[in-house]
């Protein structure tokens, strides 16, 4: 399964605990899926798809940070914010 599958199965399972609605009082999961290596660029985790600012920003976010960072992530892999987000 490609990084890119991994990610996507990762935000569906996120979406569907409902940790993307905005009402949620759950702390949003990390889009980690343990595959931690910088692309050849180091513009982003080959993994989740984070920047470094991104992952280093992570523990502190509140929930709409999170949720922010969930989105551009990924859209840096491509893939569609499952149910639409925010």
């Amino acid at each position: 399964m490609s990084t890119i599958e991994l990610i996507a199965a990762r935000a569906g399972k996120v979406s569907a605990e409902g940790h993307f609605d905005a009402e949620s009082m759950a702390p949003v999961p990390s889009p980690c899926i343990s595959v931690c290596r910088m692309s050849p660029d180091r513009s982003h985790c080959i993994g989740c798809f984070r920047t470094l600012d991104e992952i280093r920003m992570w523990s502190r976010a509140d929930s709409g940070l999170r949720r922010v960072i969930w989105a551009a992530a990924l859209g840096r892999a491509g893939v569609a914010l499952p149910g639409g987000g925010d």
